[in-house]
Parts: structure tokens; C-alpha cells; sequence
């Protein structure tokens, strides 16, 4: 796949899916400006890429000031987006029993505040007939123990970006949903004990966990002419485990 010349924006670009994503279009010839919460990690992250293409600019997903920053890191640089990915998230893997309010509004406000007031602050910039990526995960049909805020968070995604694929049809942009199944991020590995990723392993039908890089593959499909006429749509990519997890 060619994106030559295509601009990029990675929300959550520092590690994981988000990274292996901006690696691969960078690959592919695009421009790309990831997103994290600190400079440090999006100096290594850059430092890691190496390559002129790739951008980076410090915002707080779950925090409409990071996100205003961001707006306004875009509009400055007077580009117009070809791609956006919406991907920073964060888990806490908890029974409802023991979950705080602080936990609840931490993966709330950034994985459903942060993609929410994110696309409707770079509305203004997106090309007609771009691409906008949310990236959801499969417990958002499924109802394993541990993870009602999570799930619950990327269940709201879910809606969010099938109502935003039907409001910006007019302007051809195409808005749609990568659901991974259990990836091999960082994130999962810090947030899970071992005993916890074998599960996750074991409940898939191919029996292991994604390589990030599996997820990036979907995503450039998505964002790419060969999806043309695909909007509104969850594409799942897990190795089987919605349905083998219900067996």
C-alpha cells in the first residue's frame, strides 16, 4: 500500500499498536505526527523510528487542554489529514467491587473523552474523503471478568464512531472501528499478570496473542483505497477469540 506524500496523525504513537502503526506508514511513504503524554517517551519513540517523516508533539488525550494542544499543533503546520487514528488508551484490570472513581475516570476520559473531543477539535483539518480509525478491542463484546470499565469504555467508541461514519459521509470521509483482540503491547504486558496472558492466549482459537505489528497491517488496509467503500465497520482482528472465548 502507497501513502506517499499522506499525512498521518497517530493519537497514542509512543508504544504498541500506535507505534507499529506509524512505523508501517511511514514504510509506506506517508508523513506522520504521533502523540504521547511526555516528551521522554516520544523522544525514544522518534529516536527508535529514525526517519525525517515522523513528527512528534507532546498532548494528553485525556485532557482537553492536550487535546486543544494538539489542535493547534496541526493547524500550525498547515496540513490537512489524510489519516487519523485514534488509539491512546489505558487499562485497569479490576473486579466492579474494587474499581475507584479514579480508575473509572481515568480510562473513561482517555479512551472515550480523548477520541470524542479529539475528532471533533480536528474536524476542521481532516481532508474530504480522509480516513478516521478507532481503535476498540474485542472486550467490547464480550463480558470477562475484570474489565467492565474497559470494555464499557470501548463499547461508548464503538457507537461514537458509527455515529460519526453516518455525520461526515458527506464529506466522503470514511470513519471505522479496528477491533484487536489480546495484543502483546505494553500496555497488556505491564497490566497483566502471567497467569492472565496465558489465559488470554488459550481463549484465542490460534492460540497466542497478536503482534502489534498484526493490528498495524489492518489499520493500513482501512485507511487505504483498497477500503474504499468501507464506513461504519468494525473490522475484527483477533485471532478468533470473540468467538472462541465463547465456546
Amino acid at each position: 500500500m502507497n501513502f506517499t506524500k499522506k499525512n498521518v496523525v497517530i493519537c497514542g504513537g509512543t508504544t504498541g499498536i500506535g507505534f507499529a502503526t506509524a512505523k508501517k506508514f511511514i514504510s509506506a511513504g506517508a508523513n506522520v505526527w504521533i502523540t504521547g503524554r511526555n516528551e521522554k517517551n516520544l523522544k525514544a519513540a522518534a529516536e527508535r523510528i529514525d526517519n525525517p517523516n515522523l513528527k512528534t508533539i507532546v498532548a494528553d488525550a485525556s485532557a482537553l487542554g492536550g487535546i486543544v494542544s494538539l489542535e493547534k499543533a496541526i493547524a500550525e503546520s498547515g496540513i490537512s489529514i489524510d489519516v487519523l487514528l485514534l488509539n491512546a488508551a489505558i487499562i485497569t484490570l479490576k473486579p466492579i467491587a474494587q474499581t475507584t472513581e479514579e480508575e473509572f475516570d481515568q480510562q473513561f476520559n482517555t479512551n472515550v473523552k480523548g477520541h470524542y473531543f479529539t475528532l471533533q477539535k480536528l474536524l476542521p483539518y481532516l481532508a474530504d474523503g480522509s480516513s478516521v480509525i478507532f481503535t476498540s478491542s474485542g472486550s467490547a463484546s464480550l463480558a470477562t471478568l475484570n474489565t467492565s470499565v474497559y470494555s464499557g469504555s470501548k463499547a461508548a467508541i464503538n457507537k461514537i464512531a458509527q455515529v460519526a461514519a453516518n455525520e461526515l459521509a458527506g464529506r466522503k470521509i470514511r470513519v471505522n472501528i479496528v477491533s484487536p483482540g489480546p495484543v502483546a503491547t505494553e500496555l497488556v504486558l505491564s497490566a497483566a499478570s502471567e497467569q492472565l496472558l496465558d489465559h488470554f492466549a488459550s481463549s484465542t482459537a490460534l492460540q497466542r496473542l497478536a503482534e502489534p505489528d498484526e493490528i498495524a497491517r489492518a489499520i493500513l488496509f482501512l485507511a487505504s483505497d483498497h477500503a474504499s467503500f468501507i464506513t461504519g465497520t468494525e473490522l475484527v482482528v483477533d485471532g478468533g477469540f470473540i468467538n472462541y472465548a465463547k465456546k
